[in-house]
């Protein structure tokens, strides 16, 4: 944990102000970490958001979803919302890994599921935040195990009961120790949207690559996962008060 703190500390000149960054768009969606050479230390994968002010629901009343077991794919919610409304919007890091020898999983605050960056998964949830403060949520991925990683989606998604991506200005920025950071903003005005897969991180032949996703969907993590093909098995699950 002391090297997790260590990295905290370095968090706000990481991803500060002026940092020349790598913006993976629509149009040039992929990045090579082996091409760049930063593939080695521990790589740092930042969430942080500011709210927006609201505007009218523009999508029709749907069927409301009810948690992680049988979410409905691409239906949109109820969400009555008065012009200038500013939400409080509760926005969580994740990430779904498959490693090569087989073994997958989650890393997320919901469920507690943390991780491990000394062993297995070698993936580690630092924090749950929950206001967009500036150093937002931090996620940590070893490098130096590149090997034992087959596949990582990074996604976010919103705990509470309000969807509001189209309500948030949010980003989620990979900083690989020693290259510029690479970022994917997440500026779709995804009304009624509750999870969206951002980043795709794979291992092709030792060859580790980062591709842009910035797919919405309407249900929760379980439909991230039957989009992505990853098989786990899904329930309700309640964050921690204290997380």
């Amino acid at each position: 944990m002391a090297g997790i703190r260590d990295f905290m500390r370095r968090t706000d000149q990481t991803f500060g102000p002026g940092v020349d960054r790598l913006t993976l768009t629509k149009g040039s969606p992929l990045v090579s970490l082996s091409d760049l050479g930063t593939v080695h230390g521990t790589m740092q994968v930042n969430l942080h958001w500011t709210a927006r002010e609201a505007e009218p629901a523009a999508r029709p009343a749907g069927e409301r979803l009810r948690g992680l077991l049988h979410p409905t794919l691409f239906r949109p919610m109820t969400m009555p919302q008065s012009v200038n409304q500013i939400l409080a919007v509760d926005l969580d890091l994740g990430a779904l890994y498959e490693l090569a020898d087989g073994t997958k999983g989650v890393v997320q605050p919901l469920g507690n599921f943390y991780g491990d960056l000394q062993h297995s998964p070698f993936i580690r949830l630092s924090r749950d935040d929950r206001s967009g403060a500036p150093s937002g949520e931090m996620l940590y991925i070893d490098l130096e195990k590149k090997d034992n990683f087959k596949r990582i989606l990074i996604f976010v998604y919103i705990y509470d009961e309000t969807p509001a991506f189209d309500r948030t200005h949010a980003v989620v920025t990979l900083a690989p120790p020693g290259g510029r950071p690479i970022e994917v903003r997440l500026e779709q005005r995804a009304t009624q949207a509750r999870s969206c897969a951002v980043a795709l991180i794979e291992n092709k032949g030792g060859n580790l690559t980062v591709r842009r996703e910035a797919k919405y969907v309407y249900g929760f993590q379980a439909e991230l996962d039957r989009l992505y093909g990853w098989g786990l098995q899904w329930q309700r699950g309640v964050k921690s008060p204290s997380a």
